[in-house]
């Protein structure tokens, strides 16, 4: 079968390697759709960075493997003792590997696992025609929701999970600094939890376009409008309820600092490539707080798959995608380059 094969930096190749088959409590997918995430960019371009070099804890697996976790498909095959999932259904993958162990896992918070991996960055993942996973990261997907949503599922539920901690609910204020994809999620997050007073900020075009097409009716330019001042006049000089950067620059969490409401969070939902030396003195001021956000749970990945088998969710004008033999020239590349926003693809 055609895998993208992660080697190391700048070195990926599709290539044909074995099809996998189920071991006891798996199951098999044939791959229809696979998003391209971030983290699969850092890697590409600057890694490795998540995916091992010696074999991981809790997969065994270490470099090279196949990339890919933001994925949907159809399950084929069913290793022994796998009762709760059926061949032929349609479903999309929860691809977090945690201990069952650690403090976190035992207090419920597995998305936080002290040893947490990933498939697709810690074991052979979905950016291929086929892949197999333990049963419970399977997550039935109702007919009325289509195969490249169900490949949304992931990012989707990255943005739901940090809209939840941000305990925004319906009458509030927010912003959202970067409207990329989880950016994007988290406008469609905020809107299904009853949050209509929006801000989005973003310095490109393309994607300041992508978002208004969707619906967003306040989409600033930070460039060309100071975001503070805007939100401040917006807000009546109550600041917003939540702010979330999806961003990852130090501008954009000093201007959530500084825009948040007394005793508000800012969520932190972006990958920080650099150390921020943003003063906190104004956090203090209006005890406020800074609240990261990781990945999600399960409970996560079921109430976007609601939204979406309610027709919420809307990929007209940002998701593209592209063969797997073009995943670094037309994949990589063109998100690096700006070109494109969202881009799954299909093995």
């Amino acid at each position: 079968m055609r895998a993208a094969v992660y080697r190391g930096r700048e070195d990926v190749v599709v290539q044909d390697v074995a099809e996998p088959s189920c071991s006891y409590g798996q199951v098999k997918v044939k791959v229809e759709h696979n998003g391209i995430c971030g983290s699969d960019l850092h890697e590409y371009y600057a890694g490795p960075i998540f995916v091992p070099t010696e074999p991981h804890p809790l997969t065994g697996q270490q470099l090279p493997l196949t990339l890919g976790h933001e994925f949907a498909g159809t399950v084929v095959e069913l290793g022994e003792g796998v009762q709760d999932v059926s061949v032929g259904e349609h479903v999309a993958i929860e691809p977090v590997y945690r201990c069952g162990e650690c403090p976190p896992c035992r207090s419920g918070h597995y998305n936080i696992c002290q040893q947490i991996g990933f498939h697709g960055l810690m074991a052979s993942g979905g950016m291929a025609e086929y892949t197999v996973v333990p049963a419970w990261m399977a997550h039935r997907l109702p007919a009325s929701i289509s195969s490249e949503l169900g490949a949304l599922v992931e990012p989707m539920s990255v943005a739901y999970h940090a809209v939840r901690l941000s305990e925004a609910r319906d009458g509030d204020t927010a912003v959202v600094f970067g409207a990329g994809p989880i950016g994007i999620g988290i406008w469609f997050a905020l809107r299904g939890l009853g949050v209509e007073d929006i801000t989005i900020l973003e310095p490109s075009s393309v994607r300041r376009d992508a978002i208004s097409a969707l619906g967003a009716t306040d989409v600033i330019d930070p460039t060309a409008t100071d975001p503070v001042r805007h939100l401040l006049q917006r807000t009546g000089g109550r600041g917003v309820d939540a702010a979330f950067d999806a961003a990852g620059v130090e501008s954009s969490v000093a201007a959530g600092l500084s825009c948040l409401g007394a005793r508000k969070r800012l969520i932190a939902v972006a990958i920080y490539e650099h150390p921020l030396t943003t003063n906190l003195l104004e956090l203090v001021m209006r005890e406020g707080m800074v609240q990261g956000s990781l990945c999600y749970t399960s409970d996560d990945y079921r109430a976007v798959i609601d939204l979406m088998a309610r027709g919420h969710y809307d990929t007209t004008g940002w998701v593209t995608h592209v063969p797997i033999d073009q995943v670094v020239e037309e994949g990589f590349a063109a998100l690096r380059a700006g070109r494109k926003m969202k881009i799954l693809v299909d093995p």
